[in-house]
């Protein structure tokens, strides 16, 4: 039976708790899993960390964190175990490319803006990508990002290639055609069509947001957090109003969810 350091703990000593659960008496669960059967719960608790840094306490912001280098310890350990790399491979990597993207900080190099430090940023990762033998790819990010996230990538990389508007208010006008076309499609057109058109609008939008120093994808969650908060306070009102909402006619939610905004703005006021 594995002994478990003594507390308070320190990080070698949650690599050994790591190690050991993948030990010839380590957890099944543990044992059996793989960086492909892992990659779901990775995904999961970055969104979580992502909520809790939003909305959430210290404490939840640090056990979202700790969740995470759970999942980072478990790959590298998996890999140790096969004798492929292990977690000090892991630090040597990142930290080296740290070093070598940051040339104005561990060097003397200077950049005279923003725009040009981010520029510098993208020819050291092209000249990586060119030393590691792979091929030159506009779009080399994940597929599987969501869409909204791939949306601003995809607009940063055109931009990078001068395939770009000049500012938001020429990205304005696209969104009120993409939207035109959404609704001659709605009137005329089949379910395939309908859905290319709200694809055209959402990505259009989502290049105004570029333009206008906004992630889509943080708009959009935020907003969803403001409908859920917004309805849940709406069910609140009811409650003590002693009514039930299946009862209540469209105007009367449409009133209800007024009174939801205002008593939220007011806690807000006041906080």
């Amino acid at each position: 039976m594995p002994i478990p350091p003594n507390e308070p703990y320190d990080f070698q000593d949650f690599v050994k708790i790591v190690s050991d659960l993948l030990g010839p008496d380590g957890c099944p669960w543990d044992k059996k899993q793989t960086h492909q059967s892992l990659t779901k719960y990775a995904i999961e608790e970055a969104f979580e960390f992502g909520e809790a840094a939003e909305s959430g306490t210290d404490q939840d912001i640090q056990g979202e964190l700790g969740d995470m280098l759970l999942q980072v310890v478990l790959n590298a350990e998996i890999a140790k175990k096969d004798g492929r790399f292990d977690l000090s491979d892991v630090v040597q990597g990142i930290a080296s490319k740290m070093v070598r993207r940051h040339p104005h900080v561990f060097s003397d190099q200077t950049f005279a803006s923003e725009q040009e430090l981010s520029k510098s940023w993208e020819q050291i990762k092209a000249a990586e990508k060119q030393a590691e033998g792979k091929p030159k790819d506009p779009f080399d990010f994940p597929l599987a990002l969501p869409s909204l996230i791939s949306a601003h990538k995809i607009g940063k990389r055109t931009a990078a290639l001068k395939f770009d508007w000049n500012k938001a208010t020429e990205v304005l006008p696209k969104v009120h055609e993409e939207l035109q076309e959404l609704e001659e499609a709605m009137q005329l057109k089949t379910k395939d069509e309908i859905e290319h058109e709200v694809g055209d609008l959402l990505f259009a939008t989502a290049q105004l947001a570029r333009h206008l120093d906004l992630d889509a994808e943080t708009c959009l969650r935020k907003a969803n957090h403001r409908f859920v908060q917004r309805f849940e306070t709406m069910h609140e009102i009811i409650r003590q109003d002693g009514q039930e909402f299946s009862t209540l006619n469209v105007q009367q939610k449409e009133d209800l969810w007024q009174r939801a905004k205002q008593r939220l703005k007011a806690q807000k006021n006041t906080d």
